[in-house]
């Protein structure tokens, strides 16, 4: 089976070579123009170019003459099809893809529920030694680091990383027994 694309090196007519030989000459600069345009979207910015060549390829407009640069001219072509893409997507209602809007009524959870893990939490916190609770209420809840916390507390520093580890052990035990089962994690 003999198969001769437009613009591929075995095009037989003079226009097929013209339009192989315009994208051999302009297509990277272009390419990074539309690129740049897109800011990275690929799949977009070769739609844009195959638009511009095929716009040159109705228009007959393959090569310079009568004193008109094609160059130019393809990317005034290349700009508008962007813009024209930009203000079609702005003038139609958002697309939302099946998962998107699921996911996002999946993450937001009710006042209620908020309430009441707060309560579990809280629960599973006074369940912890002194100790405990206060090394992660150092860490995490006062945003400090080891070293910050160690100088609060009047402790070294090992002694509150290895307080927080078993603080962190501890409390996930708390909150088994309490029916709150850790999330399930992919391959480590």
């Amino acid at each position: 089976m003999n198969v001769t694309v437009i613009g591929s090196a075995s095009a037989v007519s003079p226009e097929e070579r013209a339009l192989r030989d315009l994208y051999l000459e302009h297509g990277p600069a272009l390419y990074a123009y539309v690129l740049r345009m897109l800011g990275g979207d690929t799949h977009r910015t070769e739609d844009v170019i195959q638009e511009t060549l095929m716009r040159c390829w109705n228009k007959r407009n393959l090569v310079d003459t009568e004193g008109m640069a094609v160059r130019p001219w393809m990317f005034r072509v290349a700009r508008n099809l962007v813009i024209d893409a930009h203000r079609t997507r702005m003038a139609r209602p958002l697309e939302v893809s099946g998962a998107t809007w699921l996911s996002e009524l999946g993450t937001k959870a009710d006042d209620n529920e908020q309430i009441l893990s707060s309560i579990v939490v809280h629960d599973a916190l006074r369940a912890l030694t002194p100790a405990h609770r206060e090394v992660l209420r150092e860490t995490f809840f006062a945003d400090r680091s080891t070293q910050e916390a160690a100088d609060t507390l009047g402790v070294p520093q090992g002694t509150v990383k290895s307080r927080v580890y078993y603080a962190l052990r501890c409390l996930r035990s708390a909150l088994e027994e309490r029916g709150v089962r850790p999330e399930e994690r992919g391959p480590a």
